[in-house]
């Protein structure tokens, strides 16, 4: 590669050089993110460059770039400011957890976390995965208009708590939901630029949620470290984690482990699920094939783990509903030293960009009806031909999600669970948006009717609304 090349300009808008442009670029990317996104990669190219002070945002949407970024050139990248800022960054609620941490202290934390997601121990959560779903429905009525995120994030909330800690603590995991959705409300740009020191309404209401969610996690470490019991959950097998030198984790780090798979256990697989039904609802065709595949395999039984070999387009569902609407749209990094990226140079602490909701839809990876949903996609012949990077719902490399096989089979079990019993149409009137926070969720919620399964309901099926256009 000629200096030349290493030194081309990026494209992009004008620099906003003081404070009032930077404001308005804020506000700007704040009511039409992902918008926004897609307009700059359709003026610019794969790759672009956003100002804001001393500020440098390089944006990329190229499988390859991906491929240097998070594999071949992963060790000159850290995680950026959002992600590890303890004052209005995830660090702030997730502290030093696998998402937030760098360097030689993630390593260990992987090393010692990685036997909790052996194949082994998430298939034994399989059984709670379906109870929990069970039991969420169990309250539907015919007809009534349900709350769908609100019931999605509560029932993968109440999974990864009976995973986490093998225990019934509802009150407490509602309490830890609140949480959560607090702390997506504080990302957006906006409140970002507010200090953390000016007692907001949502400053304050974040300080009391981060107590509340301590005062709960702390509670249960002191207590498993009393019993000095195994119970065979994620907490005992971080309580029981040892280093290469005998050395266990402090209590403040298991914390921030739990915590982090808080936010990214239940947020993830809730809003994967939200998308799909979203979009079932638009597709009769899909819906009822989906129901012929759990009619015909479950047979009006549970699904259970050796259903979900058979249950194959039902999973083609989930990874299509994923690729439209993937739960992390966007991954940000920032480069620990000068790096050269598909022939750009991205400068020493620099942030880089890289939007899976943007190359999830681009023609030149998923033809010309890429923003389609057609699950056909992900049949095995077609799956293989998918470009390398251009799908990355759970990132790659080094920094692969832990949790991606135990999130896949939750969403493939709850969906099973949830659609054999119940058809879920848009409420009429209802318009539904992304909103690209910490997740991408569906904004405002997502209020849908519930109809109990029969035949003759299924063969009624009609579409409620048109597809979103993004």
């Amino acid at each position: 590669m000629s200096d030349m090349a290493i030194k081309r300009a990026v494209p992009g808008p004008k620099p906003a050089r003081n404070l009032l442009e930077q404001l308005r670029l804020m506000s700007q990317f704040d009511h039409d993110t992902l918008g926004m996104i897609q307009r700059g990669f359709d003026t610019y190219g794969d790759v672009w460059l956003i100002e804001a002070g001393k500020m440098q945002q390089f944006m990329f949407r190229h499988p390859d770039h991906y491929h240097e970024i998070l594999v071949t050139q992963a060790s000159s990248f850290h995680k950026d400011l959002n992600y590890k800022d303890r004052k209005k960054g995830l660090g702030r609620f997730m502290g030093n957890g696998l998402v937030t941490s760098d360097g030689e202290f993630w390593k260990r934390q992987r090393k010692l976390i990685q036997p909790a997601f052996h194949a082994r121990r998430i298939e034994a959560y399989t059984q709670a995965m379906v109870d929990i779903t069970l039991g969420q429905i169990n309250d539907w009525r015919d007809g009534a208009v349900i709350e769908v995120s609100e019931q999605m994030m509560e029932a993968t909330l109440k999974v990864v708590t009976r995973s986490v800690f093998d225990v019934d603590i509802t009150q407490a995991t509602r309490t830890i939901g609140d949480a959560m959705t607090t702390f997506q409300n504080m990302s957006n740009n906006q409140n970002q630029m507010i200090p953390s020191w000016v007692p907001t309404p949502l400053e304050l209401k974040t300080r009391q949620a981060l107590r509340e969610m301590d005062d709960i996690v702390y509670g249960l470490i002191r207590a498993r470290r009393a019993s000095a019991h195994d119970r065979g959950d994620l907490l005992s097998m971080l309580l029981e984690a040892r280093d290469d030198d005998g050395s266990g984790m402090t209590d403040e780090q298991i914390r921030d482990e739990l915590v982090t798979l808080f936010l990214a256990g239940h947020e993830t697989t809730a809003n994967s699920l939200n998308w799909t039904w979203y979009l079932l609802a638009q597709h009769p065709e899909v819906e009822a094939r989906l129901h012929t595949e759990l009619d015909t395999v479950l047979a009006g039984r549970a699904p259970s783990l050796q259903d979900l070999k058979q249950l194959t387009y039902t999973e083609m569902i989930i990874k299509e509903s994923m690729r439209l609407y993937p739960a992390v749209y966007a991954i940000g990094r920032q480069a620990t030293e000068d790096v050269e990226i598909g022939g750009y140079r991205v400068p020493k602490g620099a942030s880089v960009g890289i939007f899976s909701f943007v190359t999830h839809r681009d023609p030149r990876w998923w033809g010309a009806d890429a923003g389609q949903f057609k699950p056909e996609r992900f049949a095995t012949e077609q799956e293989a031909q998918i470009k390398k990077y251009a799908y990355l719902p759970f990132s790659t490399g080094p920094r692969i999600c832990i949790g991606n096989s135990f999130a896949m089979m939750e969403a493939h079990l709850m969906l099973a669970t949830i659609a054999q019993r119940w058809r879920l149409q848009l409420q009429p009137g209802q318009a539904v948006e992304p909103e690209p926070l910490i997740t991408l969720r569906p904004k405002g919620g997502l209020h849908m009717i519930a109809t109990a399964r029969t035949p003759q309901a299924v063969a009624k099926a009609a579409p409620q609304a048109e597809p979103l256009p993004l």
